[in-house]
């Protein structure tokens, strides 16, 4: 059953994106940090802002600092102030609404520093298709708008 709710969601989430792409798109800056053993990816999500993320490989922690709703394998999850919390399964694709300004940054155990790499193996997107990416369908809408 969760399965199938998994898939339902990632269906949902997919069609939102398909939408929200048609919009004006909003500018999320995206760091990243190395220590040994770790790789950190932090995205600054201005508020008003609703968007979809990758679909990830691995379970990994998020640090999320700021008050958004993002879609669960339970539904709409609404996360303020400073919160800590596991990413879900492999497979899974969030989306978000952004109710204040709001960080968010997902932690992973790697010793890859590769950009390129680090979204082959981490995600089911190329580095390029990912927020900041040349590829990526936010920065394609913007650049035929400017």
């Amino acid at each position: 059953m969760t399965d199938v709710m998994d898939r339902d969601m990632v269906a949902y989430v997919n069609r939102l994106e398909q939408e929200v792409s048609k919009l004006p798109q909003a500018h999320c800056p995206v760091w990243h940090h190395f220590a040994p053993g770790l790789y950190a990816r932090q995205m600054f999500i201005p508020a008003g802002t609703v968007l979809t993320g990758a679909v990830h490989k691995t379970e990994h922690l998020c640090i999320v600092s700021g008050d958004i709703d993002v879609t669960t394998d339970e539904g709409v999850r609404r996360i303020t102030a400073l919160q800590l919390i596991i990413r879900s399964k492999p497979g899974t694709k969030r989306a978000g609404y952004a109710h204040v300004d709001t960080f968010w940054t997902t932690v992973h155990a790697t010793d890859e520093t590769d950009l390129d790499r680090l979204a082959r193996d981490l995600t089911e997107s190329a580095n390029q298709q990912l927020l900041g990416g040349t590829e990526n369908e936010q920065f394609r809408n913007n650049s035929l708008k400017g």
